[in-house]
C-alpha cells in the first residue's frame, strides 16, 4: 500500500501556511495577543459561582470556609480577568512601551471597577430568581431555578457581560454571551439594557437586540424576538438605535417579534403568541393574532 499522504502532506501544509501571509482578519498569528476563549469560559464558571454561593461548586479549592473559598476565586478572577481585558484592549493597536503601560493601568482600573458592581449584579439577579418563582408554577423552589433554569443562566452571563460592555471593554462581552447562546439557545446581547425582575420562561430561541432596552418586571417566552426593523445600513446603524423599548409589566408570548428603534410597547401591555409589531402600542395594550380558521379531515371527509 502507498503513502500517499505522506507523499503530499509537507507541500500542502506549506501551502496553508503561506496563505497565512495574505494579510486578511482571518490570518492573526499572534495567538498571545489575542483574547483567550478558554479562559473566558473558566471566569464566567468563577463568576456564576461568586453570584450563587454554594450552588455552583469547583473541586480545585479545598476549603471548608466558603468565605475564605470566595475570597481566593474572586483574586483569582481579578487576576486573569485583568489580563484578558489588558489584551483585548490591545487589540489592532501598534505595541510600543507606552501603549503597553497605558493598557495595563487601564484594564486594572477597569477590573476593579466591575469587581466593585458585583453586589449591584447579584441584587439584579436575586430579583430574575423571585420573578421566576413567582411566574412559573412548575418551579418547586428558588433552588431549582439557580440549579437548572437556562433563562437564568443566560441573564445572569448577560448581566456580568453588560457590566463590562458599559465600562467599553471590547471582544469579552460578546465572548461570554455568545456562551450563553451557544448552552441555552437564548441571545442576549450585552449591549442590552434589562431591568430588574426580568424572566424568561422556556427561553429557547429568544433574541433581544444590542440597543433594546427593557423595564422591570417584563416576562418573556421562548422564540421571542426583540430586533432591528432591517440591517442593510451595515455600519452606519452603528451605535444608532435598532431595537424596541419595552416598558415595565409587559408580557410577550412566544413566537412574537417586535422590530425596530422607534417601536415602544407600553407599560403593562400583552403581546400574544406569532405577533409581528413594527410600530409602537400604547400602556395596557392586549395584542394577538385572530384566530385562523382551522381545517379538519377524517380520511375523506371534513369533520
Amino acid at each position: 500500500m502507498q503513502d500517499i499522504i505522506g507523499k503530499e502532506i509537507k507541500a500542502i501544509s506549506t501551502a496553508i501556511i503561506d496563505d497565512y501571509d495574505q494579510g486578511r482578519h482571518i490570518d492573526k498569528l499572534d495567538v498571545f495577543n489575542q483574547p483567550d476563549t478558554k479562559v473566558i469560559y473558566e471566569l464566567i464558571h468563577e463568576l456564576t459561582r461568586v453570584a450563587f454561593p454554594g450552588y455552583v461548586k469547583d473541586n480545585t479549592y479545598r476549603i471548608y470556609d466558603i468565605r475564605q473559598n470566595m475570597a481566593m476565586v474572586i483574586e483569582d478572577i481579578a487576576f486573569r480577568l485583568n489580563k484578558q481585558i489588558a489584551i483585548a484592549m490591545r487589540y489592532g493597536m501598534k505595541l510600543d512601551e507606552e501603549t503597553l503601560a497605558a493598557t495595563r493601568e487601564e484594564s486594572q482600573r477597569i477590573t476593579l471597577e466591575f469587581l466593585r458592581r458585583i453586589p449591584q449584579i447579584r441584587e439584579f439577579l436575586a430579583t430574575d430568581v423571585e420573578a421566576l418563582f413567582d411566574g412559573d408554577p412548575a418551579a418547586e423552589s428558588a433552588d431549582e431555578i439557580i440549579f437548572a433554569y437556562p433563562g437564568l443562566y443566560a441573564v445572569a452571563i448577560f448581566r456580568f457581560a453588560h457590566e463590562l460592555y458599559k465600562l467599553n471593554v471590547p471582544v469579552i462581552p460578546r465572548i461570554m454571551t455568545e456562551l450563553a447562546h451557544s448552552k441555552t439557545g437564548i441571545d442576549i446581547n450585552p449591549g442590552a439594557t434589562i431591568g430588574k425582575y426580568f424572566m424568561i420562561d422556556h427561553g429557547t430561541g429568544i433574541v433581544i437586540g444590542e440597543t433594546t432596552q427593557i423595564g422591570e418586571h417584563v416576562k418573556l417566552y421562548q422564540g421571542v424576538t426583540l430586533g432591528a426593523l432591517s440591517t442593510s445600513g451595515g455600519r452606519k446603524l452603528f451605535n444608532k438605535k435598532r431595537h424596541p423599548t419595552i416598558e415595565d409589566y409587559v408580557t410577550i408570548y412566544s413566537g412574537a417579534s417586535i422590530l425596530g428603534g422607534d417601536t415602544v410597547i407600553g407599560r403593562g401591555s400583552l403581546i400574544g403568541g406569532n405577533v409581528f409589531l413594527t410600530h409602537s402600542v400604547p400602556p395596557e395594550t392586549r395584542v394577538s393574532v385572530k384566530n385562523q380558521e382551522l381545517r379538519y379531515k377524517h380520511g375523506s371527509e371534513e369533520i
